[in-house]
């Protein structure tokens, strides 16, 4: 499901138009970007967590030339989805 499509359905059930809805969900998706790039977590009840990762500095090797070259300590962005959402999941798929 793209962006579009997602502005789509929800304009539909709630009957909100699709630019406003569309509105809204560039806004949440800023929100979530700011917040776990100033490392503070988002925690949505019921749906899930995200969150910076770190990872730690590792040695990374470079195949063509036999180099190794080391990978400093970095931040990712992650998602734990919550257990009601992974029971959901669990269930519909098969």
């Amino acid at each position: 499901m793209t962006k579009a499509e997602l502005a789509s359905k929800i304009s539909e059930v709630t009957g909100i138009e699709k630019l406003t809805t569309l509105a809204v969900i560039e806004s949440l998706m800023s929100e979530i970007k700011n917040s776990i790039s100033m490392d503070e977590a988002v925690y949505l009840r019921g749906f899930g967590t995200f969150r910076a990762k770190k990872r730690a500095e590792k040695t990374g090797r470079n195949i063509k030339k036999n180099t190794t070259i080391i990978i400093p300590e970095h931040h990712i962005p992650a998602f734990k989805p919550s257990k009601t959402f992974v029971e959901k999941v669990k269930q519909n798929i098969k």
